[in-house]
């Protein structure tokens, strides 16, 4: 649930699940699959990570049976790039009864990632478990692929999942 939420902060108007982008496993441990004959897309994955195309169409990735990672692509959106400001200003408006703290923010014209930490408010006053997260953006021509981290991913996880969404790579069709 936190990953639909996050995923689509960046186009709250897209209600419907992206088609599936298709994908190619870095030599490191990655899976591949192959694009449409027009382009390919690369995720690099961390060691030991395998990628695996989630039930809605999503690109998803982690160690073997726990994916951490999920990939969106969003055809022809490019124009609705967040910031990283944007990004933040979502995640808070839409965990209004969490506490959430900004651990990492970067972008420019092209990326927006931020890296935060989630904890339920409790009625007694308290906070609940915390749990690091992952949103980010990558414009690459006119497409735009939204990455987020999945509940339970580990803070060395979300770091290995920045280095992923950040690294995506559009390659061009086999002639």
């Amino acid at each position: 649930m936190l990953a639909l939420a996050l995923l689509t902060a960046g186009c709250p108007e897209k209600k419907q699940p992206p088609a599936p982008p298709p994908a190619e496993g870095a030599a490191q441990g990655g899976t591949e699959r192959m694009s449409p004959p027009r382009t390919g897309v690369k995720v690099p994955l961390p060691q030991g990570w395998t990628a695996l195309t989630g039930s809605e169409g999503s690109f998803q990735s982690g160690p073997p049976g726990r994916p951490v990672l999920r990939v969106d692509l969003r055809r022809g959106e490019a124009a609705k790039m967040p910031s990283p400001e944007q990004l933040a200003d979502s995640v808070r408006e839409r965990f209004s009864g969490f506490e959430v703290s900004l651990d990492q923010e970067e972008g420019d014209e092209n990326i927006a990632l931020v890296r935060i930490t989630l904890a339920p408010r409790l009625a007694d006053g308290g906070i609940g478990p915390h749990g690091p997260a992952l949103l980010g953006a990558k414009r690459m021509g006119e497409d735009l692929f939204l990455c987020a981290t999945l509940p339970g991913a580990t803070i060395e996880e979300v770091q290995l999942a920045t280095g992923a969404c950040r690294d995506i790579q559009v390659q061009p069709a086999p002639r």
